[in-house]
C-alpha cells in the first residue's frame, strides 16, 4: 500500500518506528543532505531549510518530517545516504525493523548490516532499553566519545570516532592505526560559499573594514596530524586532523583567499613558518589575513610534531602592528583547533529557576589611565604635532575551539566540532553576517552538541567555543563580490 505521495506504507511505518533513534544519533550535514539531493529527493529550498536547523535533532527531525512525503524511492536513498556517510548502524536499525521483516535485503545493505553488527558493540554500546535497538550489548568502558588518555583502537573501524583534542598524561604502548581514509566519503563536502549580493555590499561596505581586492588575502593553515613517536610518546596522531585541513582549505579558497596548508611541523618549523608568512609583501596589496592553527595543545600554546610548544601570544605577535606593519590596519583572523586544558566539559543540567539577576554596576575609571580634569594642555599639543600612533596590537580576531582549561572534541572521520560549525557558518552565513556574529552562531551550535557514548564518563560530554577580539569596525567577507570601479 502507498503512503503518503507514493512513500510505500511499511517504510513510512519503520521510519516512525525508530524515528526517536534517528534523531539522537543520526548525523544529518551537507554530505548527507547532498546525496539526497544527487537522487532527486530534496530540493534546494528544502536543504536548505534543514541545515540552517541550529541544533542536529532539530536538522533530523526536519529531514524525517520531510521524507515521507517525497515519494516512493525516498526511503531507500535515505539508507543509501546512511550508507555512504558511514553511519552503517542506523541503516541496519531501519532494514531490520519489524515492519520490514519479510522484505528481501540487498546484497549491499545485508553486507552493511554485517558490518554494523562487528562493530557496534564496541563502538555505539546500546542499552537494552531500547526498544529498536537491533543488538543489545552491555555497556562497555570505550565508546565514541572519549579521551585521548582511555581511548581504545578501534581497528578499521567504518564509524566516525570522536576524541578529545589533550595530551595524553601517561605513556602506553603505541599500536599500528591505518591513516588511509577516503576524504571523498568521509569529509564534510559542503555546499557552496553562497555569493553577497551587489546590494548589500553598498549598505554595508562604508561601516565595515575594506574587503575589496582579490584575493581578499593570504591563507595559513598548519595541521599538525602525526607527532614523532620518540620526541613525544604521549602525543597520538590525530586522526580526522586532515579532514579538518582540507575543509579549510577549501572554504577559504571559495573565500577568494591564497591558501597555503603545511602539515606536520616542529615547534621552530611553526615559529619559521609563521615569520616567513607574515613577511610576504602580497599582503601589502591585500585586504586581510588569515592564519589557522590545528594540534594538540594547552592553556596559551599548541604542540609541534616534537612534542615542544609554541606559545599562542608569539604567534599574535608575529602580526601585530609592529611586526606585521603591511598588516596595520586590516583584519587578521584566527582559528585555533586545540586544547586548552585536560578538563573535560561534563556540562550541567538546565535549572528551570528564575533568571539570575543583574550585579549593580561597579563603574570605576582605572588607576593612572586618566588625568584629573582637563589634563595638561601642553601635552595635547604636542600629541597634535606627532603622527598618528596604532596600539602594539589591534585589528584581530581569534577562535578557539574550547575555553580556557578545557577539551575540545574531534571525530575521527568528520573533523573536529569547531571547524565543522565555522565551515558550515561561513558557507551560509558570511554573505549577510559579519565575522564577529559568525562565531558567535559558531558558539551556539557548538552549545548545542553533545556527544554520544552510553555506559562511558564521556556520554554527553560537551564543548564551549570563544573568540576574543579587537576588530574596530564591523568584518564583512562579502564572498564572491566584486566592485567595480
Amino acid at each position: 500500500m502507498l503512503g503518503e505521495c507514493g512513500m510505500l506504507e511499511r517504510d513510512r511505518r519503520g521510519l516512525r518506528k525508530c524515528s526517536v533513534t534517528l534523531c539522537k544519533e543520526m548525523v544529518v550535514d551537507e554530505l548527507f543532505i547532498q546525496s539526497l539531493q544527487t537522487d532527486d529527493i530534496l530540493t534546494d529550498s528544502m536543504a536548505e531549510s534543514i541545515l540552517v536547523e541550529p541544533t542536529s535533532h532539530k536538522r533530523s527531525w526536519r529531514l524525517l518530517s520531510l521524507l515521507p512525503k517525497r515519494g516512493p524511492r525516498a526511503f531507500s536513498s535515505f539508507c543509501s545516504a546512511l550508507r555512504d556517510t558511514e553511519q552503517h548502524h542506523l541503516c541496519a536499525l531501519l532494514t531490520e525493523s519489524p515492519e520490514r521483516d519479510g522484505e528481501r535485503q540487498c546484497p549491499q545493505t545485508a553486507k552493511a548490516k554485517d558490518r554494523a553488527e562487528e562493530v557496534i558493540s564496541t563502538a555505539y554500546p546500546i542499552q537494552a532499553s531500547d526498544r529498536n535497538a537491533p543488538f543489545t550489548k552491555n555497556p562497555v568502558k570505550d565508546s565514541e566519545e572519549e579521551g585521548d588518555e582511555e581511548k581504545e583502537r578501534y581497528m578499521d573501524s567504518p564509524l566516525p570516532l570522536p576524541f578529545q583534542e589533550r595530551m595524553v598524561p601517561a605513556k602506553r604502548a603505541r599500536t599500528q592505526e591505518s591513516m588511509e581514509m577516503c576524504l571523498d566519503a568521509d569529509s564534510p563536502i559542503t555546499s557552496s560559499v553562497l555569493p553577497c549580493t551587489p546590494d548589500f555590499y553598498l549598505k554595508h561596505c562604508q561601516q565595515s573594514y575594506s574587503m575589496v581586492s582579490s584575493p581578499r588575502g593570504l591563507a595559513l593553515v598548519i595541521s599538525n596530524v602525526s607527532f614523532d613517536p620518540c620526541a613525544a610518546p604521549d602525543l597520538d596522531s590525530r586522526k580526522g586532523g586532515e579532514v579538518d585541513e582540507e575543509v579549510l582549505r577549501k572554504v577559504f579558497t571559495e573565500l577568494d583567499y591564497i591558501v597555503t596548508v603545511r602539515r606536520d611541523l616542529t615547534a621552530p618549523g611553526m615559529r619559521e613558518c609563521i615569520e616567513q608568512f607574515g613577511r610576504r609583501q602580497q599582503h601589502q596589496t591585500v585586504s586581510s589575513c588569515v592564519v589557522c592553527l590545528l594540534s594538540h595543545g594547552v592553556e596559551g600554546a599548541i604542540y609541534g610534531t616534537d612534542g615542544q610548544l609554541l606559545e599562542l601570544d608569539w604567534v599574535f605577535e608575529a602580526f601585530d602592528n609592529a611586526h606585521c606593519p603591511l598588516l596595520q590596519n586590516k583584519p587578521k583572523m584566527f582559528f585555533i583547533q586545540a586544547c586548552r586544558g585536560e578538563e573535560m566539559d561534563c556540562g550541567v543540567e538546565q535549572s528551570d529557576g528564575p533568571e539570575r539577576t543583574q550585579s549593580p554596576g561597579c563603574e570605576q575609571r582605572d588607576a593612572g589611565r586618566e588625568g584629573e580634569g582637563d589634563g595638561d594642555t601642553r601635552q595635547t599639543e604636542e600629541r597634535g604635532r606627532l603622527r598618528v600612533k596604532l596600539p602594539q596590537r589591534s585589528d584581530m580576531i581569534c577562535g578557539f575551539a574550547s575555553l580556557k582549561g578545557t577539551a575540545a572534541m574531534r571525530n575521527t572521520k568528520r573533523g573536529s566540532w569547531f571547524i565543522q560549525e565555522v565551515n558550515s557558518a561561513l558557507r551560509f552565513r558570511a554573505r549577510d553576517t559579519h565575522l564577529s556574529d559568525i562565531l558567535v552562531q559558531v558558539n551556539g551550535r557548538i552549545k548545542d552538541r553533545e556527544g554520544y557514548a552510553p555506559g562511558t564518563p564521556h556520554h554527553r560530554c560537551k564543548e564551549m567555543s570563544e573568540f576574543t577580539s579587537s576588530l574596530c569596525k564591523d568584518l564583512y567577507l562579502f564572498p564572491k563580490y566584486h566592485p567595480q570601479y
